[in-house]
């Protein structure tokens, strides 16, 4: 995951991918659901896996048995409009999810899987390589946000990655043992990092980011803050190196050996063009936060309407604190709406309203905000099922327009084709959190036994500034 990212974010490297085409392999669009989110308004939603295959001399690095893709950390990344601002939504391993239909190796479809771990998509139909189109068919099914492009990396990318940038520094808070990295060893075995600041690459940086145990509180949120910050210092060093083909050659040739992509950046020039797009992004503004979640047991349950009222910015194309990425009054929650919506107007436009969420009340609600402006409501129920995340405007042929306008008075609401005439509005768990027409809206509401924003972390954040972390 470390290393699809710094390659993904070292703009200037793009040209050098015409070397480097031959060692990039692609994945299928064919395991891509057919009912997928709208495509973004603005910016740009890249979701990065790291791969924890143990195939391919990969369980040398790994440690582990079996040919079996696995999914060891999943990054939704979502570059701003603007092409400066950047923030990096982490989702844990152990999430508890709804995992969609994804297609087999043999041409099947399974069926949908509830209350799920997140990571078990991945390895849906057991196959080396993993299934990136099922995780993808995840995470948009999450968060109703269109992936863009997807990204994996395995052990190996990782590992020559680290290595040849000459190593990353790194704080250990205490001496850590061969145990504390395998748990089933009999004896605690040699030590294999000492307590304070050093370097680490290949081997050593590996164990650093996978470790559960010695380090922090040995959970997989305290591994992904870890992680987060390895990457702030792995982007700080090649940032520091300068931005030129002996620093970027080696680090892309190492990243690209052990790289699958979307068939959207299979070829060098669709690679080159998508890197180029995010060549301004600046490390300050880069940052980074796991999806909001509470422990349920030994698993992770994300925490509503935290969640989703942070999709919501995302779709919006607003920061973690609320505000356009640009820091334009304009773009901000307290201003945004007003202005949007108070020259909306419905005349000669019909919406049929549908609640998709469990909370009872919000047809009503909908209905009468859309009469306000002039619309017709032919009607306001209940929807087929109450598991909506997201909301959507559904519009027929050559509809697109009025849906459009539709979606103006619901913030961060997505648009979806459909076969037959008229438009609808099925409204998804971010309604209530997202703003009111002509009303200013808070941030993002935190409930107490959620985390996300308070462990926000940027990309230029010294890592070693606390010896705590992780």
């Amino acid at each position: 995951m470390v290393v699809s990212f710094l390659v993904l974010l070292s703009g200037a490297v793009g040209w050098l991918y015409f070397k480097l085409n031959g060692n990039i392999t692609t994945f299928g669009a064919d395991g891509l659901s057919d009912n997928r989110p709208e495509g973004n308004a603005a910016g740009q939603n890249v979701l990065v896996i790291g791969s924890d295959t143990r195939s391919g001399g990969n369980s040398k690095l790994g440690g582990g048995t079996g040919d079996v893709g696995r999914s060891d950390t999943a990054l939704l990344l979502h570059v701003y409009a603007d092409g400066k601002h950047a923030v990096g939504v982490s989702i844990p391993r152990d999430t508890l999810v709804d995992i969609p239909p994804c297609r087999l190796p043999d041409g099947s479809w399974t069926s949908t899987r509830r209350n799920a771990m997140f990571n078990s998509a991945f390895s849906v139909g057991e196959t080396a390589r993993g299934n990136p189109a099922c995780t993808q068919n995840t995470v948009e099914k999450l968060t109703g946000l269109r992936m863009d492009h997807t990204v994996v990396v395995d052990f190996k990318g990782f590992s020559r990655m680290t290595s040849a940038v000459g190593g990353v520094q790194v704080c250990v808070p205490q001496d850590v043992y061969e145990r504390d990295l395998s748990p089933s060893l009999p004896t605690r075995g040699k030590r294999i990092f000492s307590k304070g600041v050093q370097t680490v690459s290949g081997q050593k940086a590996l164990d650093y980011v996978r470790i559960r145990h010695g380090i922090g509180d040995g959970s997989d949120i305290g591994r992904i803050r870890r992680q987060q910050a390895f990457i702030s210092a792995l982007l700080k060093k090649v940032k520091g190196r300068g931005i030129d083909p002996t620093t970027l050659y080696p680090l892309a040739n190492a990243a690209t050996k052990s790289m699958t992509v979307d068939p959207g950046l299979g070829s060098a020039k669709k690679l080159m063009s998508f890197a180029l797009s995010m060549k301004d992004i600046d490390l300050h503004n880069t940052k980074f936060v796991t999806i909001p979640w509470r422990y349920q047991g030994e698993r992770v349950a994300i925490v509503q309407p935290d969640a989703d009222g942070l999709w919501a910015d995302i779709r919006a194309d607003r920061t973690i604190e609320g505000k356009a990425a640009g820091g334009e009054k304009d773009g901000s929650r307290e201003s945004a709406t007003p202005s949007a919506t108070s020259t909306v107007s419905g005349a000669g436009i019909s919406v049929a309203v549908y609640n998709g969420t469990t909370t009872p009340g919000l047809a009503a609600r909908a209905a009468d905000t859309l009469r306000t402006h002039g619309f017709t409501v032919t009607g306001a129920t209940n929807a087929d099922t109450q598991d909506h995340a997201t909301t959507v405007v559904g519009y027929g042929p050559g509809e697109r327009d009025r849906a459009q306008t539709v979606a103006r008075l619901f913030p961060g609401a997505g648009l979806r084709p459909a076969t037959t005439p008229g438009i609808s509005l099925t409204l998804g768990r971010t309604y209530p959190t997202a703003p009111s027409p002509g009303a200013a809206t808070p941030s993002t509401p935190t409930a107490p036994s959620s985390h996300v924003a308070d462990d926000a972390r940027s990309a230029d954040d010294d890592p070693c500034s606390n010896l705590s972390y992780g």
